[in-house]
């Protein structure tokens, strides 16, 4: 008896582990088979919210990088964008920072990075997030950029508002 009990032990691991390795497969055989037959459309979902400080900090990177790639760097739209998005005493710290380094005070780079990523490093009366831009060569950089409640940036650096 002890060792019908055993086998049926050992069959029914077996059939568990067969289907625990099926539904782990399927995901990525159909990610696989969608990445490598050609013609195949990848979709993406991106999402956020107005009210959402992480967001709209993604948002004004997303834009500024877009203004600034454009052949002529965004002209009037780099200005709107800087004005909506960010306080006057941190458009202050901006244009003294781009004084001092000859480079754009926004990315902290003379280039465009080709990629961002925004993670909320959370705080309680402001929102501070990390920045990480990517480049052509796949570097990056981190900034940490600090949102008031009033959804204006009123810092960026490479420590947060606390650790100018």
């Amino acid at each position: 008896m002890n060792s019908n009990n055993t086998a049926r032990k050992s069959v029914r691991r077996a059939a568990l582990a067969a289907g625990l390795a099926a539904v782990v497969a399927l995901p990525l055989a159909l990610t696989s088979s969608a990445q490598a037959s050609p013609g195949a459309t990848a979709f993406r979902t991106v999402s956020g919210k107005p009210s959402d400080s992480v967001t709209r900090i993604a948002d004004f990177y997303g834009a500024y990088m877009d203004a600034q790639s454009d052949p002529d760097h965004g002209g009037k739209l780099v200005d709107a964008l800087r004005k909506y998005y960010v306080s006057a005493s941190c458009l202050k710290e901006i244009k003294a920072w781009e004084t001092k380094n000859h480079a754009d005070g926004v990315l902290q780079a003379q280039n465009v990075p080709v990629k961002w990523t925004v993670t909320d490093n959370g705080t309680a009366d402001y929102t501070e997030a990390a920045v990480t831009l990517t480049w052509g060569d796949r570097t990056t950089t981190k900034l940490i950029v600090d949102m008031s409640r009033s959804h204006k940036i009123i810092h960026i650096g490479t420590k947060g508002i606390e650790g100018k």
